[in-house]
């Protein structure tokens, strides 16, 4: 009987549990019914913004339809008081002319008035525009620049609020290393190498892709971690989701739920270049997990754009763990059958395959 009763609290016990569950899936629920919200909301304000942006479109046109036409006239104005003056000035020289052919009792007849008027002839040209229109056309192009500054802005990539707190302490997990990647025993560096470490294979083990994941994880908040790479080794480094596969090829792509950044390029679908070249030898792994945002940027550079900013990552909810990769894109397995001949650094089979630089993790 005792053993009875023994086993009906622990059902008891576990049918708790699954009310739990129900209740937080029913909170979950609300989370859902908040985006639902938010999403209408953010068409509704877009809506908004498009009208106002129509509205002011069609205000400034006008604007600048009315100074042009303004423009226009002032020297319309301005080239017939031109014409004026020419038409003045060819009268004058005409009269001035006509003096000479004149006999001497006539010549000095009103020459003093005629030479008064062609002191008076002086090159004063009429302004093209007056300064209440230079005023107008300033003010127009003040406005456009705010408008293309505010386009900049909007265009500019997206940056991160600064991440409370110091730096998140990464380690990285040997029971996830690659058994070609070698964790050291504080966690903090990975490097490769070509004879395979004895270690068992689990299922939170890489075996075929050269990567490596650190403990821990998050779920919520902002974070960040500097990580460095060095000069010259093929490498990636981002997060992953706890449940992104670890078993086989793997394309560690947003879609198999790795956001990463590569030596060389995104690791994205398409993959998109990266512009800067070369990276910086330390950089910083910044995590929004609520935003749904993971960028990374040179830790020694000050408000420096991001390098590359992966957007709405679908987390879902799941632990995120820092997640790192050596030797990118190697095929680990005919390295060792078919290495590169040759001396020095350019010749290391190491070198072929993205090895020859560790990655280590800056305090």
């Amino acid at each position: 009987q005792e053993q009875i009763q023994t086993r009906l609290r622990g059902l008891k016990e576990e049918r708790e549990k699954y009310l739990e569950r129900r209740k937080s899936g029913a909170h979950r629920s609300l989370y859902l019914d908040r985006a639902r919200s938010e999403g209408q909301r953010m068409l509704r304000e877009l809506a908004e913004l498009r009208r106002f942006l129509r509205e002011q479109e069609r205000l400034l046109l006008a604007r600048l339809g009315d100074l042009e036409r303004d423009i226009c006239g002032a020297q319309g104005q301005a080239l017939a008081a031109v014409g004026e003056e020419l038409s003045h000035l060819d009268t004058l020289i005409w009269e001035m002319e006509g003096k000479f052919q004149q006999p001497p009792s006539q010549f000095l007849q009103d020459i003093g008035g005629l030479l008064d008027s062609c002191e008076a002839a002086k090159f004063n040209p009429p302004a093209e525009i007056s300064p209440e229109l230079e005023r107008r056309l300033e003010d127009f192009v003040r406005r456009n620049a705010l408008v293309r500054g505010t386009l900049r802005r909007c265009q500019a990539p997206p940056t991160f609020p600064p991440a409370p707190g110091p730096a998140a302490e990464v380690t990285l997990d040997p029971a996830t290393a690659h058994p070609n990647l070698h964790v050291s025993e504080d966690g903090k560096q990975a490097r490769g190498h070509l004879v395979p470490r004895d270690v068992p294979d689990g299922p939170q083990r890489f075996d075929f892709e050269p990567c490596v994941l650190a403990r821990g994880g998050f779920t919520s908040g902002r974070h960040f971690w500097e990580v460095e790479v060095g000069r010259g080794g093929v490498w990636a480094l981002g997060v992953g989701r706890e449940s992104a596969p670890r078993k086989g090829p793997l394309s560690l792509a947003p879609r198999d739920g790795v956001w990463a950044l590569g030596a060389f390029h995104s690791l994205t679908s398409p993959r998109a270049d990266l512009r800067r070249s070369p990276l910086p030898r330390r950089l910083r792994v910044a995590l929004d997990y609520e935003g749904g945002r993971v960028g990374f940027f040179g830790a020694e550079e000050e408000d420096a754009a991001p390098i590359l900013v992966h957007t709405r990552a679908a987390f879902r909810g799941e632990r995120v763990l820092p997640w790192f990769r050596l030797g990118l894109g190697a095929r680990l397995r005919e390295v060792s059958r078919s290495p590169p001949r040759g001396e020095g650094p350019s010749g290391s089979p190491l070198d072929w395959v993205g090895f020859g630089v560790p990655l280590r993790i800056c305090p």
